[in-house]
């Protein structure tokens, strides 16, 4: 591995993960609880990328070559038995080849996107600022683990999309633009005004 490039367990999820996120996930397959057991053991995040063909459990066809990783915040056993774990977005990636490993788990050699830079939110955007206040404190338990940046363009819009009931290849797109005043702009016409 070297800096532009690394190996990392992938997660194809009917998600899209955004950087600062939250991602509340039951592992029932052994590849994944595995997965989970070397991620903590190792302190290492793993990548999510949303399924475009296929399910998430067994084989995937095709996924988005744009993804985020996962970083695990809390484990605990579900009251069906199961395990629960509850991660937080970290950095966005570019997929450049994925391979199954032996056990099963997807494979992905990735490189990491630069972050987004920190931006104040500006005035025009300050209603989607405040709707995302309002969620994420009726959310407040899915959103435990997560910094709260509420006056940050990119933090607002990143909350704002996954919050949104959108379609998840608008989603993503939104999650592959790299300029947060790009993606409020999109996402202002969703949002209805009070």
């Amino acid at each position: 591995m070297d800096a532009d490039g690394s190996v990392i367990a992938l997660f194809p999820l009917h998600t899209v993960l955004f950087p600062g996120g939250p991602l509340p996930l039951r592992i029932f397959e052994t590849r994944y609880t595995d997965m989970v057991r070397r991620c903590m053991r190792e302190q290492q995040p793993f990548g999510v990328v949303l399924i475009q063909e296929g399910d998430e459990a067994g084989p995937v066809a095709t996924t988005a070559t744009v993804g985020c990783s996962a970083r695990i915040a809390d484990f605990y056993t579900l009251k069906d038995g199961l395990l629960g774990i509850s991660c937080v977005g970290e950095r966005k990636f570019s997929v450049l080849r994925v391979w199954r490993a032996a056990d099963g788990l997807n494979m992905g050699e990735v490189t990491w996107l630069d972050p987004e830079p920190s931006q104040a939110l500006p005035g025009e955007y300050e209603r989607l600022g405040a709707t995302v206040r309002r969620a994420v404190e009726e959310l407040a338990q899915q959103y435990q683990h997560v910094e709260k940046f509420f006056e940050d363009a990119s933090w607002v819009g990143s909350r704002l999309t996954e919050l949104l009931p959108i379609e998840l290849n608008d989603k993503q797109v939104l999650l592959e633009l790299d300029d947060p005043i790009a993606r409020l702009d999109a996402l202002l016409g969703l949002v209805p005004t009070e």
